[in-house]
C-alpha cells in the first residue's frame, strides 16, 4: 500500500484558501509524490491513478528508445513530467525538449518538441481528443500517440499544420514506424509490450 501524502502545516491554511487552482501554485503548495497524478486544468485539480501494467512497459521502452534519437539531434525525452501551459499543469506520458530539465520540478511547454500520450481505455477522450487539442492550441509542433488494441501496440505520428494536427506517419506491430521530423526515429510498435 502506498504511503499517505502528507502536507506540511504551514501548507493546510493556503491549502484552504485556494478558490482557483493554477500549475503553479499546486507545484508549491502539492507534495511531490511517486503515486497518483496531479494535474490542473481550468483551474480544477484532476487526479489520476497510473495505469495499466502495458501502459507502463510502453511508456519505459518509448521513452529510452526516442530519448536516444533525440539526443542526437540536442533534445532530451522524458516520461510522466510536469509540463506547464499558462495556468494548467498537465503530465503528458512522455515529451521531447529543446532544453534539458536537469534540476527542474517542470518544463513550460514552449520548449517542448514533441509530446505524446499512451491512449487509456479509460481515458480514450483525453488521449485522442482533449490533450491533443490543448497540446495543438498552445503550439506544440508534434504530437505521438500510441495505442494498444488487443496488445498489439501501433503509433500514430502528428504534425501541427494551421493549428490542427494531422497524421503524417503511422504503423502497427510487425511493421516499422519511420519519423523524420523532428528527429530520425525508427521502430518496429511490437517491442514496446513485454513478453
Amino acid at each position: 500500500m502506498a504511503a499517505p501524502i502528507r502536507l506540511r502545516l504551514d501548507r493546510i491554511e493556503e491549502l484552504t484558501e485556494v478558490q482557483e487552482w493554477t500549475g503553479e501554485l499546486a507545484l508549491r503548495l502539492l507534495p511531490e509524490t511517486n503515486g497518483p497524478k496531479v494535474e490542473v486544468f481550468h483551474g480544477s485539480v484532476i487526479v489520476s491513478p497510473h495505469a495499466n501494467m502495458d501502459h507502463q512497459s510502453i511508456m519505459r521502452e518509448i521513452v529510452y528508445r526516442l530519448h536516444a534519437a533525440a539526443r542526437a539531434v540536442g533534445y532530451w525525452a522524458y516520461p510522466e513530467n510536469n509540463l506547464l501551459s499558462g495556468d494548467d499543469l498537465f503530465i503528458p506520458d512522455f515529451g521531447v525538449y529543446r532544453v534539458s530539465g536537469a534540476g527542474r520540478v517542470s518544463m513550460d511547454i514552449a520548449d517542448a518538441v514533441l509530446l505524446g500520450e499512451i491512449v487509456s481505455p479509460g481515458n480514450r477522450r483525453k488521449d485522442i481528443i482533449d490533450r491533443p487539442k490543448q497540446y495543438a492550441d498552445a503550439g506544440v509542433p508534434w504530437f505521438l500517440r500510441v495505442e494498444c488494441h488487443n496488445r498489439v501496440p501501433s503509433l500514430v505520428l502528428h504534425e501541427l499544420i494551421d493549428g490542427a494536427y494531422r497524421t503524417v506517419a503511422s504503423a502497427t506491430a510487425g511493421s516499422t514506424f519511420v519519423m523524420r521530423e523532428p528527429f530520425a526515429f525508427e521502430i518496429d510498435p511490437a517491442v514496446l509490450l513485454d513478453e
